[in-house]
């Protein structure tokens, strides 16, 4: 089993309609993925800003790729994203 973690950070006043994005993108199409087996959303407020890690499980790197590219280490971006995070890998 693998795990994939991810990080973004957006200002602390967004972090709410950020999150609410999150579970309206990403944590949507990470749910019907072959071989993912749970995703999770941490969050922390640190000075004016709001960090997030999505943990995602995943069975194989073949499942792991088929959501995130030939390169899984790289994030997987949604549209909007950029309304919210302070900065994009």
């Amino acid at each position: 089993m693998l795990m994939r973690i991810w990080r973004g950070i957006t200002p602390e006043e967004q972090a709410d309609a950020y999150l609410e994005h999150l579970q309206q993108t990403a944590l949507p199409v990470l749910a019907e993925q072959k071989g993912q087996r749970g995703a999770w959303v941490l969050r922390r407020m640190q000075g004016g800003q709001c960090e997030f890690q999505v943990l995602s499980l995943w069975d194989s790197l073949k499942d792991l790729r088929a959501y995130a590219g030939k390169q899984p280490e790289r994030a997987v971006y949604y549209d909007e994203d950029d309304k919210y995070l302070l900065d994009m890998e």
